[in-house]
């Protein structure tokens, strides 16, 4: 049976991730994460989780790429992690908002020089015309940022998954898994980082 402090899905969430950092052998941050348009229709794809506090979970993205507009039209989104290595699952459900510009800037300017490039050469989720396109916009970005701090672009940023529910789900022989959900009360995303709103808690049906 899955054990949980009732209040705390964070905790919870963390002691899992940090098992799978011991067990999967590539990106056990790596999350499916879907959005929707105005008009309601999915789209789906991996991201990495970069960071978790008692908010959210926060990944980051070109802003112009698709998922990018999608949060813009429709901020919502839900969130799968799944470990098969420990035969776990996470689901996450919620509101979404932009991390602040600060939080932007110190986790751009933590990652390699050449992903800080990338971020400004790619047009990402736009059509492509060959790979000499790309390669000819990094050599161009290369050499515009050769030297110094490589600026934010403004196109690029992270948002936060604020969750209204979070599911643990973990397989158990002949199909009688161990499900245990957790809804934020009232059903909207925490109001600050303490998450005042608190969690009520129920397992499920396999």
């Amino acid at each position: 049976m899955i054990e949980f402090n009732a209040n705390d899905p964070f905790g919870l969430f963390r002691q899992w991730m940090a098992d799978a950092e011991k067990s999967e052998p590539e990106d056990p941050n790596a999350m499916a994460l879907a959005t929707a348009d105005a008009s309601g229709v999915p789209s789906v794809r991996m991201v990495l989780l970069k960071g978790i506090d008692d908010r959210g979970f926060v990944f980051y993205t070109n802003l112009e790429s698709r998922k990018g507009v999608q949060l813009a039209e429709n901020p919502n989104a839900a969130l799968c992690f799944h470990w098969k290595s420990l035969k776990r699952q996470i689901r996450v459900e919620g509101p979404v908002e932009a991390v602040s510009e600060a939080e932007a800037d110190e986790y751009y300017h933590s990652r390699p020089r050449g992903s800080q490039i990338g971020a400004w050469a790619s047009r990402q989720s736009r059509p492509l015309e060959g790979r000499w396109e790309l390669e000819k916009r990094v050599a161009e970005f290369t050499a515009k940022h050769a030297i110094g701090t490589i600026p934010r672009p403004p196109h690029w940023s992270g948002f936060r998954v604020l969750p209204s529910r979070i599911e643990f789900w973990h397989d158990r022989p002949f199909r009688l898994h161990d499900r245990v959900v957790f809804h934020r009360a009232g059903g909207g995303a925490g109001e600050n980082a303490a998450g005042d709103k608190g969690w009520t808690t129920e397992r499920l049906f396999p």
